[in-house]
């Protein structure tokens, strides 16, 4: 992916790449400097506080155009090993799923090593309950949310979504009603890398931090995509999951996106790449489904 974008940089087409690569520190965060962005959309509001943390921030990106009824919600969470990110690099990515007709927060949560599990499921979680209180005021319905993410995004919402304690301890244990990852962790104990050691380790009960744990009959259906050249998670881990998933009688479709990397199932959101592989359509395709 990097290689394109230095190639049109080349090529003069996008002139301040070099500036966004310096300030995004990641090849994702990178789209959101060079764009091309999906139009129709604006961001609503900036910086709303779910809690009183400096982290504990969302923004709400919406369709201009007015609507027959109000629209479905999703709360999109990025990824970046627990320990960084920053919602203003991903813009672009809820601005396309606005663009596919839904009201979108994005959220900030706190991040290691000043916090450890489980404070940022909980962050997921209460974004998500306070995304419900203000949906409507930017044409969303709370009654028809679902939760997406991206890597440790990803992770974030199939725990609100599986492990019910999240969202029950919010009084909205239904609130979810469909949840989606791209390239997500979801099988990853024992703990073997940094990322998940700064993040898992303190963790008294390591079965209590996998999505794998909490599969179920009556969880909200699940949607998986991953890549299959992607060498930071394993694709197996969607593939487990959507299989125990199954197994325990609950709904869960998985899809496989040949030669797609770590980043470029979030990268095929992009103008940009979009071309690359349907991420972006077949995901959506099964929210509107589910939530519509």
């Amino acid at each position: 992916m990097l290689r394109a974008i230095w190639a049109m940089t080349r090529r003069g087409l996008f002139a301040t790449a070099l500036g966004a690569l310096v300030a995004a520190c990641s090849p994702l965060g990178l789209l959101n400097g060079v764009g091309p962005r999906d139009p129709g959309v604006r961001r609503m509001a900036k910086d709303l506080a779910y809690g009183s943390d400096p982290r504990q921030k969302l923004d709400i990106w919406a369709p201009e155009a007015a609507a027959e009824r109000p629209r479905p919600v999703l709360v999109f969470f990025y990824g970046g090993g627990w320990d960084s990110g920053d919602k203003d690099l991903y813009g672009w990515a809820a601005q396309a799923l606005a663009a596919k007709g839904f009201v979108v927060a994005i959220a900030d949560y706190r991040l290691v090593p000043d916090v450890h599990f489980p404070a940022f499921v909980q962050d997921a979680a209460a974004a998500t309950a306070f995304s419900a209180t203000v949906a409507a005021r930017y044409g969303g319905d709370p009654a028809r949310l679902g939760v997406i993410g991206h890597s440790a995004g990803a992770y974030l919402a199939m725990m609100i979504a599986l492990d019910r304690r999240y969202m029950a301890g919010l009084d909205a244990p239904d609130l979810i009603r469909a949840a989606a990852g791209l390239s997500g962790p979801y099988d990853f104990y024992p703990f073997d890398v940094p990322a998940s050691i700064n993040a898992f380790g303190r963790a008294p009960d390591p079965t209590l931090t996998q999505p794998v744990s909490f599969v179920r009959a009556d969880a909200p259906p699940l949607w998986l995509g991953h890549g299959t050249e992607d060498v930071v998670v394993e694709p197996v881990d969607t593939t487990i999951l959507c299989d125990r998933m199954r197994a325990a009688g609950g709904r869960c479709e998985a899809k496989l996106y040949p030669g797609l990397s770590h980043q470029d199932t979030l990268a095929t959101f992009s103008p940009l790449f979009r071309k690359k592989a349907p991420v972006l359509a077949d995901v959506t395709a099964f929210l509107h489904r589910e939530l519509d």
